[in-house]
């Protein structure tokens, strides 16, 4: 078989391989890269290129910068804020959530925009007590929709652009994308509000309990089981905070007697509480107030108080065992130490990709070395931060996109694409191309779809005497209609593993989504740019 066989088999054999969900999805990817090499469509080099593909470490980098808000408590307080706003209704929770990612989406990208948000709503929806499944499809959908609300809301805007101009035409505006994007977001935040809690599966994910507690009722807890008299601000600070530890098994603290006021060895933390197992009865001492003490058993549980890295420090020492990680506890006090820091990082971050002043992942590089620099993030947090099975999913399809143009066999689909159409009136060449468009761009990026098919779309304007106009922005909304499946864009992958979803679980909600994209890329927008 010659190079273009050996691509759409490889091809095929990666979809079945995904859709069958029976090959964890990172060796599947990696699996592509090594076959494109092994079949000699590829070289090495060329097979292994997406591990240093631009897009890659920036998407890398943008789990830093999520971390870093994250562990700071700002997503924690922009959770509270939607929550506070929208309490805990679903409908209200869906639209804000879809506004927002929309928002962000235009100016800085995606990617961008989804990694930022991501923790937000997986708090809100612990906070709402809604199942995280039913919020994190909507996220990236809304996100993929808010890109064509300008020219910089992703790379495929700018493509067809350049296109435009090149074909004798003009650039699209910056803002002029809004034209179909404000109403494709406004209609993406519909078809989720009346069908999405039909179409959308509860699923639990694999880190699900690893959400972070919520401080006043973490606090409320504490106070019940220790007759704690103190508020949730003193418990839980910017500053200080409270762990709850056990007394490990072989222990040297087993044997000594302690009670509420004394301070521990190392770190000088305060003992607020001790108590022991109900089964040996009341506690022995609960609280300041109580005058009692304890001889520490094998797994009685102590109640201490201090800053934050004094409780790292103490919850890693062999002797006793967390019953919460402190990060885990320091990450849901909104707007905790860092804070500012993190945002003023991020907001610098936004500034260079809105202005283009570098490159997205030099961007992106710059804001993960910063928040390392200035203390927001030590180096073993961004190496944990990163969810390498999404980096090296999309490394390793970055080259089958590759070998799907550079071999032909993008444009063996083209001839049989230009053979269909012939000299259809435009709105049915339009259609042609639309669903061109959309099929290929479940598989490989959309980007790569878009640049196969925009010199189809302007070699059929020109054969019907039209605009270029209609053609390449339909082309965009086309592009950016990539729903049903986890592997045609990287935010879908972004949101998989949090959301707990299957590879069958996209299609439900994407397809309805797709006509509606389809329809306004064939009616609505030659309304719009006439041909």
């Amino acid at each position: 078989m010659d190079s273009a066989a050996w691509t759409f088999v490889i091809l095929v054999a990666a979809v079945v391989a995904f859709v069958s969900s029976r090959v964890p999805l990172a060796i599947v990817a990696l699996g592509v890269a090594v076959s494109l090499w092994a079949t000699g469509v590829l070289t090495l080099p060329e097979a292994l290129s997406g591990f240093g593909d631009p897009t890659v470490v920036f998407i890398a980098t943008l789990f830093v910068v999520s971390e870093a808000l994250d562990s700071t408590g700002v997503t924690a307080w922009l959770g509270h804020q939607v929550i506070r706003r929208a309490g805990s209704g679903r409908g209200r929770l869906i639209v804000i959530v879809a506004l927002l990612a929309a928002a962000l989406s235009a100016f800085i990208s995606i990617n961008g925009a989804v990694a930022a948000l991501l923790p937000v709503v997986v708090v809100v929806a612990v906070r709402a007590g809604i199942v995280p499944s039913k919020l994190l499809i909507p996220l990236a959908f809304a996100a993929s929709a808010g890109s064509l609300l300008t020219l910089a809301g992703t790379p495929v805007n700018i493509v067809v652009s350049e296109a435009a101009e090149a074909a004798g035409g003009r650039a699209f505006g910056f803002f002029e994308f809004a034209l179909v994007g404000a109403p494709l977001v406004i209609a993406t935040t519909l078809i989720v509000l009346a069908w999405g809690d039909r179409l959308l599966p509860e699923r639990v994910a694999e880190h699900f309990a690893d959400a972070a507690p919520d401080p006043r009722s973490h606090a409320r807890t504490l106070r019940d089981a220790y007759d704690v008299d103190l508020d949730t601000g003193s418990l839980f600070s910017v500053t200080e905070g409270v762990l709850e530890v056990l007394i490990a098994p072989r222990s040297p603290l087993i044997g000594r007697t302690v009670c509420a006021g004394m301070t521990t060895r190392g770190e000088d933390l305060v003992i607020l509480a001790v108590r022991r197992g109900e089964e040996d009865g009341p506690n022995t001492s609960r609280g300041a107030a109580v005058a009692g003490s304890l001889t520490l058993r094998a797994g009685d549980a102590v109640l201490v108080q201090g800053p934050w890295d004094a409780l790292d420090r103490y919850a890693a020492s062999p002797d006793v065992i967390a019953v919460t990680a402190p990060r885990s506890l320091q990450r849901a006090v909104p707007l905790g130490r860092g804070a500012r820091r993190s945002l003023v990082v991020l907001a610098v971050m936004v500034l260079l990709l809105a202005t283009g002043l570098v490159p997205p992942v030099v961007a992106g590089l710059l804001a993960a070395g910063a928040l390392v620099l200035s203390g927001v993030l030590t180096i073993p947090q961004t190496y944990r931060a990163v969810s390498w099975t999404t980096v090296i999913l999309i490394a390793g399809m970055v080259p089958l996109s590759s070998a799907f143009i550079s071999t032909g066999a993008a444009g063996s689909v083209a001839d049989v694409v230009l053979g269909v159409i012939g000299d259809s009136s435009p709105h049915i060449a339009l259609l042609v191309l639309c669903v061109l468009t959309m099929i290929l761009g479940q598989f490989i990026s959309n980007v790569a779809t878009v640049l196969v098919v925009a010199p189809i779309a302007v070699a059929v304007a020109d054969g019907l005497d039209a605009s270029v106009l209609p053609f390449l922005m339909a082309l965009t909304v086309a592009g950016a209609a990539a729903f049903l499946t986890p592997i045609a864009t990287p935010v879908n992958l972004m949101v998989m593993q949090p959301g707990g979803y299957r590879f069958g679980d996209y299609w439900r909600l994407g397809l309805p989504l797709m006509v509606v994209f389809l329809l306004t890329a064939v009616v609505y927008v030659p309304l719009i740019w006439p041909f």
